[in-house]
C-alpha cells in the first residue's frame, strides 16, 4: 500500500469545501423569503374561492344530496 500524496489531500479538501458551499447554497435558497415584501404591508388577505362548476350541472358548484 502507498501512502496517499498531498495531491489527494488537497483534491479530498477542494471536494468537500465545494460540498460545504452546494449545502451552503441549498439552505439560503430554502430558506430565504420567495420575494421581496414591503415594510408596511397590510397583513394577510382573505382570498376567495369557489369550487369550478361541472359542465351540465345546473346546481352551481353545490354539491347536491343525491338521497
Amino acid at each position: 500500500m502507498t501512502e496517499a500524496g498531498t495531491g489527494v489531500v488537497r483534491e479530498f479538501l477542494v471536494v468537500l469545501a465545494l460540498a460545504l458551499v452546494g449545502l451552503l447554497l441549498a439552505v439560503i435558497a430554502a430558506f430565504a423569503p420567495w420575494y421581496a415584501t414591503p415594510a408596511d404591508a397590510g397583513g394577510t388577505q382573505v382570498v376567495e374561492m369557489h369550487a369550478p362548476a361541472l359542465p351540465g350541472s345546473d346546481t352551481g358548484g353545490v354539491a347536491v344530496d343525491a338521497g
